[in-house]
Order: structure tokens, then sequence, then C-alpha cells
């Protein structure tokens, strides 16, 4: 007899309870539809919600669990999927009225890898148009909010998937980062947002912003999930021309090893100097450092190019590459995207090819340079965002291009990275930072965010969503 779920449950906790049939997936899945409809209409995370779809998919992971047991630890597991995700039969908007309408005859790559592993699939989430126009007031779909405080922002691009797994309504969801897009709402959100290396993760069937600094990727409560989660999307696909070829190891395996001589190179410069975090967020950062050290990692400063330079080269080439996804719809229909969305991206076109090409140039010289600095290094540390959640009526239209991203260099290079919960800051809302590692080295960079979060008491904090709607 399976037990009904309790409000918050990590995917390792769920699906430990599942497999000994201590914990029933339809009751699992009925406490997150439960908590969808008294919270979202606060949070707005969900473009679309596939309640019944869901409940079956849960009643056959039930039934399949019982007969012949669990087939991994997603058997069962609620999770969401940010709006750009292909679904075969259900909308995927990319939260724009470009594509209202538009319902795809297919998955995704990673939707179907998902699927197989056995998750329950509670709908498609809401997102910063495109993947880059948001906060907008202006779309069929109101933004999301951050469930710490709905007057704040939740970040973006993946503001809905980062607004979900924090509020509970999903265990685990997928984003997508092409300049710091899983980063970015996981730290104001306080949960745990991998970007693995360019081509681990296969992007077929993912609505593209930029083609050569596109990654998707999990989020969730934490690192070990996100591990879980990888564990079922990585792996070669030819539908993806940017696939990598390689083995997929376990990475759930060696999470609980020790970190004890991982040498943990600062980039300090970036969130001291080159754009100074706010005092609460250098002070978690410096804190966290402290945690490594005692764990037994050896930690040193790293110095690489200015962050202004990463940024320049990174955000030119996001715009002209996503200029040229976008160009026919921005000349024929440009009054069916939001302000944010068509202002930003129409930026791209005042690009010029030599400018593309000196971008280029420069981020091979990047990457270069950071590979070098990790001869040294096992695992980079920086900033993931400045510090709490702004209010989101006070987002700038050009913030995107005000300040320099703590992200981006790490889309440049293709490097994983991950975000995670370092603290709290005055007003209560989460604090993050993040980490990075040689490609491919997500085993590694999992490994170290797992002893992080298993020494320290932050993950046992969840918001308590004592909120009134907004307006």
């Amino acid at each position: 007899m399976m037990a009904e779920a309790p409000e918050f449950l990590t995917i390792a906790e769920a699906a430990r309870r599942i497999k000994a049939k201590a914990l029933s997936p339809v009751e699992l899945t009925r406490t997150c539809l439960d908590r969808i409809e008294r919270l979202d209409p606060l949070i707005n995370a969900f473009i679309s919600l596939t309640g019944e779809r869901a409940l079956a998919q849960a009643r056959t992971a039930e039934k399949e669990i019982m007969a012949k047991g669990s087939k991994g630890p997603l058997h069962g597991i609620p999770i969401g999927l940010k709006d750009i995700f292909k679904t075969k039969g259900i909308a995927t908007t990319a939260h724009s009225r470009q594509l209202i309408d538009f319902v795809p005859d297919a998955d995704a790559t990673a939707t179907e890898r998902l699927a197989a592993a056995g998750s329950v699939m509670m709908g498609k989430l809401a997102l910063h148009e495109f993947a880059f126009g948001g906060p907008s007031f202006d779309l069929p779909w109101p933004p999301a909010r951050n469930p710490w405080n709905t007057e704040r922002f939740p970040a973006g691009s993946s503001s809905g998937t980062g607004a979900a797994v924090a509020a509970g309504m999903v265990l685990g969801g997928m984003g997508s980062d092409t300049g710091g897009s899983i980063r970015a709402p996981a730290a104001l959100c306080g949960v745990a947002g991998l970007k693995p290396t360019y081509g681990r993760v296969s992007r077929h069937g993912v609505l593209p912003l930029a083609f050569s600094l596109d990654h998707v990727g999990p989020m969730a409560w934490t690192a070990e999930d996100c591990a879980i989660m990888l564990q079922a999307l990585a792996g070669h696909d030819p539908r993806d021309p940017a696939s990598a070829h390689r083995g997929v190891p376990d990475y759930t395996a060696e999470l609980s090893r020790s970190i004890k001589g991982v040498r943990i190179g600062v980039i300090r410069h970036f969130f001291e100097s080159d754009a100074r975090v706010s005092d609460a967020t250098l002070k978690a950062i410096d804190a966290a450092l402290e945690v490594l050290r005692d764990l037994g990692a050896v930690v040193r400063p790293v110095s690489l190019s200015p962050l202004d330079d990463w940024n320049a080269a990174g955000f030119l080439i996001l715009l002209t590459e996503g200029y040229a996804v976008h160009e026919t719809w921005l000349r024929t229909r440009p009054d069916q995207y939001g302000e944010l969305m068509r202002d930003r991206i129409a930026l791209g076109a005042t690009v010029s090819g030599a400018d593309y090409v000196q971008a280029m140039r420069r981020r091979r010289e990047l990457m270069v340079e950071m590979d070098a600095a990790m001869a040294d290094a096992d695992i980079l540390v920086s900033a993931s965002q400045a510090g709490e959640a702004p209010r989101i009526d006070a987002i700038p239209k050009w913030r995107t291009f005000e300040a320099p991203s703590y992200n981006m260099p790490f889309n440049v290079t293709g490097y994983p990275a991950i975000s995670i919960c370092c603290g709290y800051g005055g007003s209560g809302l989460p604090l993050a930072f993040q980490l990075a590692a040689r490609p491919f080295e997500e085993a590694l960079l999992l490994r170290v965010s797992h002893a992080y979060e298993k020494a320290t008491a932050w993950r046992v904090r969840r918001p308590t969503l004592a909120v009134t709607p907004p307006g």
C-alpha cells in the first residue's frame, strides 16, 4: 500500500520512497496539482497544465512499479518543461503570440528521454519570450513571479521552471541557457540549476535562440536531483548537430565521495571589482568557500580577462545569431512579439558580419585562456547573481545590456556550470554562487556541489508562500 505525499520532497527522497512502495506516484502528482491550483494564480509558473495526462502517467507508473519495481529514480516523479521544449500534441508557445497556436507533431529529445525514464509531465512552464524578452506584461500570459515574494523577479529566461521548482509545484524541470537562463532563475529562486557542457544534452526539438551558445539542462531543489535528471538526459543524439559523441558516466555513483584535495579557483575579480555583488552576496560566497576549505578543498584565486570582455563577445554573438533566427518574423509580423523581445533582438540587425567574426575570434582567445586557467584548478567559482531578487516591476528594458553577466563566460566556453543556494539576504530571499568544471566533468561538478549542500542547512528552508495575489 502506497502512502500519500508530504508537501515537499526532493527527487532523490521521493524516488527512494517510491521504490520502496512507501509513496504513491498518484498521490505525489495530486499533491503537486493541488499546489499548482492553490499557488499558480499567484506565481504564473505555468503556460499550460496537463493535469489529466499527468494523472494518467502517474497511474501507469504506479502500476508498473507495483508489478515490476521502479525502473529508475525518475519513475513517477512530477516534472515540468520550459515552453520551448516541443511536446507532441501539446502547444509549445515560447511564451509568444508568434506561436500561440503551434502544436508540434513530435517531442524534443529531452522530452522523450524524460518520458522514457518514467517521469510525469505536469505541463509547460513560463519563460521570457523566446528565451530573451522579459519580464513582459504585454503577452497572452503574465510573467512568472518569484515564490519567495511575488513582488520580486524570478530572473529568466527559465523563470517558470525556477519558480515552479521552488514552490514545490514540480520536483524538477527543464530550462535552457544561452547566457545564464538556467543559472539566473536558479539563483534568484533558490534552487539548483545545471547548464551542462555544450553538446552534453540534445537540443533537438528545443526552439533556438543562439545556436552556438544554446544549452539545455535540469533545474531542481538540489545538485543531487540535477544529477538524477542529467542521467536520463545525457547522451549523443544524431538529430542535434552539436551533440557530443561521449560516453555517459554514472552521475550519482560518486556524489558522496570526499572532495578533499579538489582544487578550486576563485575568479574573485569577476564579482569584487568587475561587477561588484552586494555585500550580503560577497559575504555568502566567502562563507561558502570556507565550507569548501573545511571539506578539504584547496582554494586559491584565479585571474581571467575582465568580465566585460566575456560579455562583449558573448552578447554580440547572441544578438547576431538570435536575429538570424527571428529575422523573417521581425520583418513580416513584428507586432506579434512583445515589446521587450522585439526591441532587444532587433539590435542584431545592426551587427555587421565583420563584428560577428571579430566576436568569434575573441571567443576563441577567451576559451584558450580559460583552458589555461584550469590547468591548476578542477573547479572555478564565481557569483551567479549580484544579490537578492529585485522587484519585478523595476526591471529596465535594457537590463540585459546594463551590467555584465556572471554566467556568460561559461556559455562562451561551453563549460558545465551550476548555480546553488549559499544563503539568504536581508529580505529573506535566496543568495547563490556558481561553480564550473572542465568540459564533460559534470560528475565532479555535481559532487562538489552536493558536498557543499550536505554541509550546510540552506536546503531545509522553503518559501513560506504567505503571499497575496499581485495587483
